[in-house]
């Protein structure tokens, strides 16, 4: 098969008539596709609304047909989940996928990149804005020393006859503590990376995403970005999925969202952890009146990447920071070493297939303004553990004690009712509230519009705007 051919294929295959943008998408990811350079690699942008999932669905479900296979991934579980569920085939993360883990004597785990033995493989990769250079986000752990970018890019050209595609939205917010997402950023890719670049920006909305009042305002948000202009940005007129409500409302449509779906399908969107805490608590109190510090049934956050509790040929390969669990059971709980645990078990939610856990979790971390314990916090928690192996004479037995000491490696959590915009990149809910929080005028930028369309674009199918105010509307 050729090019023009696949690309006639595509066309005649497409679920409706595609717009210009999307036609010249298709013909030139066909041309990258049949090209026979070395390290050739696709950049494909598209803000939402665009039809870039409805193209990579399309490229995905007709490869086969080219000779050629192809490999999903994206940067977390729930990410994942929702790349499987838009394009019909298995998803991995990326993590899974480019590194083995191993654990040494000292019961430490060791991460090393895994060879590519994929020929002829086309490597997908959505949800690229999230990918990092190296890791610059609080949970310093074991990827700290890895640059995931560069890995992946290294994995990916190992392999016989491999090409990689990036696919992401550069209007959603970047990795933490970057300023631009260095996976779609052409200046960075062509700096550090010996590659030969394509690259293509979908920008037209498809009509039927205009009919979304999520979608049109997500639109008029990511114009905002781009242009800064002044006046109004939200259009509440003639749609149906977008509401504002006051604080007082809240409960109420709280209610109404939590009774009409299940609960890991509504999410509040907040500012921070403290504002993040103070819903958690309300909503568990108010809405699903759960009395109790944990609660068969609840759902939490894990805070801190965990290497300890899964198999290492498990699906998910660890339990990731980002992963959303349930808790089924409870059992004991523990005042030990300054900190407090209960044993429970545990369902991963975005990991429909792995079997339930046994696991210890911190009830220390669930109301902490912080992401997860500081290295401070940490490290006491750590000399703590160790006291009990003081009679061991080697010192490098004292610690591989304490690296396989089921408390040292309690999963760090918080709720998952309200998280803040970072946590929730990824991932989609059907029912989403937007907490404005406290916001002066010196604060709406850039920055605050990049959040503001992040934060939009995780609702599927209902979107509250709550206290926000009247500057934002027609």
């Amino acid at each position: 098969m050729s090019e023009i051919e696949f690309s006639r294929l595509i066309l005649k295959n497409f679920p409706y008539k595609p717009t210009n943008n999307q036609e010249r998408l298709i013909n030139k990811l066909s041309e990258f596709l049949f090209i026979k350079k070395d390290k050739a690699i696709f950049v494909l942008k598209g803000y939402a609304g665009t039809g870039k999932t409805t193209v990579v669905s399309s490229i995905v479900k007709n490869l086969n047909y080219t000779g050629k296979k192809s490999v999903l991934l994206a940067p977390t579980g729930r990410a994942a989940k929702v790349l499987s569920t838009y394009s019909g085939k298995k998803a991995f993360t990326i993590h899974k996928k480019i590194y083995l883990l191993a654990t040494k004597n000292d019961g430490s785990v060791r991460l090393t990149l895994a060879r590519n033995i994929h020929k002829n493989t086309i490597f997908l990769v959505d949800e690229a804005s999230m990918i990092p250079d190296n890791s610059v986000s609080p949970d310093m752990s074991l990827f700290s020393r890895r640059n995931l970018l560069e890995d992946l890019i290294n994995y990916v050209y190992e392999g016989e006859n491999c090409k990689l595609i990036l696919i992401g939205d550069t209007a959603q917010l970047p990795p933490v503590g970057l300023e631009v997402s260095p996976a779609l950023n052409m200046e960075y890719l062509k700096r550090f990376f010996d590659l030969s670049i394509n690259t293509y920006e979908l920008k037209e909305v498809v009509r039927q995403a205009l009919e979304s009042g999520i979608l049109a305002n997500a639109t008029n948000i990511r114009n905002r970005i781009v242009r800064m202009n002044r006046g109004y940005i939200i259009n509440l007129e003639n749609f149906t999925d977008i509401k504002r409500i006051t604080g007082e409302e809240l409960e109420d449509a709280l209610n109404e969202a939590y009774s009409e779906t299940m609960h890991e399908e509504t999410v509040v969107i907040t500012r921070s952890n403290k504002r993040a805490n103070i819903f958690n608590q309300e909503i568990r109190k108010r809405i699903l009146f759960l009395e109790n510090e944990i609660t068969a049934g609840d759902y939490l956050m894990v805070v801190k990447n965990n290497y300890f509790w899964l198999d290492k040929d498990s699906k998910a390969g660890f339990i990731a920071n980002g992963d959303i669990i349930e808790i089924l059971r409870i059992g004991k709980f523990y005042d030990l070493y300054g900190f407090r645990f209960a044993d429970v078990t545990i369902r991963m939610t975005d990991y429909p297939d792995e079997k339930d856990l046994n696991v210890k979790i911190l009830l220390d971390t669930l109301m902490i303004e912080g992401p997860s314990l500081t290295s401070k916090e940490n490290q006491r928690l750590f000399d703590e553990v160790k006291k009990d192996y003081e009679d061991i004479p080697s010192r490098r037995k004292r610690i591989e004690e304490v690296k396989n000491n089921p408390f040292f490696n309690a999963l760090q959590v918080k709720f998952a009712y309200a998280l803040t915009c970072h946590k929730t990149q990824g991932g989609q809910w059907k029912n989403v509230f937007i907490d404005q929080g406290y916001l002066t005028e010196e604060r709406i930028n850039r920055e605050y519009f990049r959040w503001l369309y992040t934060a939009f674009t995780r609702a599927t199918d209902k979107l509250y705007l709550v206290n926000f105010h009247d500057r934002f509307f027609k």
